[in-house]
C-alpha cells in the first residue's frame, strides 16, 4: 500500500483520540506557556497552535467562538486571545519555537520542549517577581563604641 495522500500523523490512534490528544496539549502549552512532548507530538502541535493564534490576533466574536472550540476549556481561549496574542502582535507568523532536549528513558524517544518565542513575561510581571520595586534599603545602625 502506498503512502501518498495522507496527511498528518496518526500516533497509532483513531481519529477521536488524535483530535483529543492535540487539543489537549494546546491547552496545556497556552495554559503553562511551554511544554515537553515527544518530537513528532511537538510537530502535530505547532500548526494547530499556530492557527489558533492567528485566529485571536484577528479577534471578533466568531474567532473567538471558534478558538474556544478548539480547546479544552473557555478560560485558556480567554487567556490566548486577552492576554497571550497582545504579546505576539509583532509577529506575523513563527510565534512557536521547538527545541529537542533528551532521549526518554525505558524506549528511547526522542523528547522536545514547545514553547513561545517572544517571552510572554511583560515588564511589570519581572518587576514584581525580582521584589526590586517593592524594597526599600533600611541601613542598620552601626555599633557606637560597645567593643568587647
Amino acid at each position: 500500500m502506498h503512502r501518498h495522500g495522507y496527511k498528518g500523523r496518526k500516533f497509532n490512534r483513531t481519529r477521536d483520540q488524535r483530535r483529543a490528544l492535540v487539543k489537549g496539549l494546546a491547552e496545556s502549552l497556552i495554559k503553562y506557556e511551554s511544554i515537553e512532548t515527544t518530537l513528532p507530538k511537538a510537530k502535530e502541535l505547532i500548526p494547530y497552535v499556530e492557527k489558533l493564534i492567528t485566529k485571536s490576533k484577528k479577534g471578533g466574536l466568531h474567532n473567538r467562538r471558534q478558538i474556544i472550540s478548539h480547546l479544552q476549556t473557555v478560560e485558556t481561549g480567554h487567556k490566548l486571545i486577552d492576554e497571550i496574542s497582545p504579546k505576539l502582535s509583532s509577529r506575523n507568523s513563527g510565534h512557536l519555537r521547538i527545541k529537542r532536549t533528551n532521549l526518554r528513558e525505558g524506549d528511547n524517544v526522542q523528547l522536545a520542549k514547545v514553547s513561545f518565542v517572544d517571552d510572554l513575561t511583560s515588564a511589570d510581571d519581572k518587576k514584581s517577581s525580582t521584589g526590586k520595586d517593592n524594597i526599600t534599603k533600611k541601613t542598620l545602625p552601626k555599633d557606637k563604641g560597645t567593643t568587647k
